[in-house]
């Protein structure tokens, strides 16, 4: 009796380790590098392996297929792989070139498709496809070198991936760099095997028990990226000045400046997040915007604070739209430049024809009738603002503020508002009442 119970016993245990029963299953996080690499795809890779230390993931697939990108934050996502405490393994399904290819060999394992290919890490110039100064490549040689050398790979072969002066006796001769194909980057183990979906990865690895998850990013995530679309910012740009300008024109109505304050957040916020816009450029674009408003409001006529606040303004928004290092552009591809450019003047054009044309459409809207008062006042129907004597007309006064080009005006030790029509007046000028227009005084100065 004890013998067949101890041969069922056995039998059970069998079949529980064959099929997992009573193990705790392997978490394992599947993440997508399908895009150019730069800032995006840089918060993409830091919020997914967020995500897989949140959830303790055992092991992390990465599904790889892009022609690689900026070569800062490729080493950015780089530091990052490096730092795991879990395995991570790449599945290259198709291509896996230049920072696609040094992501790649930061990896724990690498598995290839049939028709894959790795290497080509050349770093070459935004837009015009040629290779970089040397100290752009030095540095990527070094960074696929040491990377290799740190996971175990040949860092000659990873060398020779980014210089075509490199030779290797049977893998590579002089004026070409190495892009090896699956069976190639296997034989010279820079493949760990040919396979054709992330469960065959698995299978090789004897991982059967386990739960399987994609990462997706958020609904938060998705409107962020949205709005660094450019033609969007564009958009937000001309809704910034739009606000502005019919918030000046009604003032205390709130909701164009409202409108103007939301936009700008909306423009800022996502470029920030994905590491585009840098403190001083946003500082910078503060300070702009300041000397526009002092240019205005506070200095007489249009000089260098307002040519300067323009020129602080425009640049400060096209540069928080493109990668740079502090206006240096060596990495930055020309496309970029000019659709950032494109954006900016596209939503500053749209802006001013918004001032000259839409305001008046505006102000005939019914929607601008509700908040603001449009009905004409007429002295015939017994209404009157006009709260001064026509016997003011003529009278000498002295400004007692600065008239820029309203302030106050002092008649016979008494105080009235009043306005000139073109001179900026200082205080203690003597000034000549002209007309009355409502409460106001309209006046010129008098000159000796």
């Amino acid at each position: 009796m004890m013998k067949k119970f101890a041969i069922a016993f056995s039998a059970v245990w069998a079949l529980s380790v064959l099929t997992g029963f009573g193990q705790e299953k392997s978490k394992v996080l599947v993440m997508e590098i399908k895009a150019e690499i730069d800032p995006r795809m840089t918060r993409y890779v830091n919020l997914a392996l967020d995500h897989a230390e949140q959830i303790e993931a055992d092991i992390i697939l990465i599904e790889m297929d892009t022609y690689g990108g900026i070569l800062t934050d490729a080493k950015d996502i780089v530091d990052r792989i490096l730092d795991l405490k879990v395995p991570i393994w790449v599945y290259i399904n198709k291509d896996a070139a230049s920072a696609g290819a040094l992501i790649s060999i930061a990896c724990d394992s690498i598995y290839m498709a049939p028709g894959a290919s790795i290497g080509a890490a050349t770093v070459v110039q935004g837009g015009s496809g040629e290779a970089a100064p040397d100290k752009y490549q030095s540095y990527m040689r070094s960074i696929m070198r040491s990377t290799a050398e740190q996971n175990g790979r040949d860092p000659k072969i990873a060398e020779g991936m980014v210089d075509e002066r490199v030779q290797i006796d049977s893998i590579k001769r002089e004026g070409t760099v190495i892009t090896f194909t699956t069976a190639e980057a296997i034989q010279y183990g820079y493949c760990e095997g040919k396979v054709e979906s992330l469960e065959e990865i698995l299978q090789r690895n004897k991982v059967t028990n386990y739960e399987l998850t994609r990462f997706e990013i958020s609904s938060v995530e998705k409107v962020i990226a949205f709005f660094l679309n450019p033609f969007i910012s564009g958009i937000l740009i001309l809704v910034i000045l739009g606000g502005l300008y019919f918030e000046l024109q009604t003032p205390g109505v709130g909701f164009p400046l409202f409108a103007s304050l939301t936009a700008l957040i909306l423009y800022l916020v996502p470029y920030y997040l994905n590491g585009l816009a840098e403190n001083w450029e946003i500082i910078s674009l503060f300070i702009g915007i300041s000397l526009i408003i002092v240019e205005v409001f506070v200095i007489p006529g249009f000089g260098v604070a307002g040519i300067a606040g323009i020129a602080l303004t425009v640049g400060s928004m096209v540069l928080i739209m493109i990668n740079n290092d502090f206006f240096n552009f060596d990495m930055v591809p020309v496309n970029d430049i000019v659709v950032a450019s494109l954006a900016i003047f596209g939503g500053l054009s749209g802006g001013v024809l918004l001032l000259f044309f839409g305001g008046v459409r505006l102000s005939q809207s019914g929607f601008f009738k509700r908040i603001s008062l449009t009905d004409t006042q007429a002295q015939s129907e017994g209404y009157t603002a006009n709260f001064n004597s026509n016997e003011l007309i003529g009278k000498i006064g002295v400004a007692f503020t600065v008239l820029r080009p309203s302030g106050k005006i002092m008649i016979e030790d008494q105080l009235y508002d009043a306005f000139s029509r073109g001179d900026y007046i200082e205080k203690g000028d003597q000034v000549r009442v002209t007309e009355i227009e409502g409460s106001t005084l309209k006046v010129r100065k008098v000159t000796p």
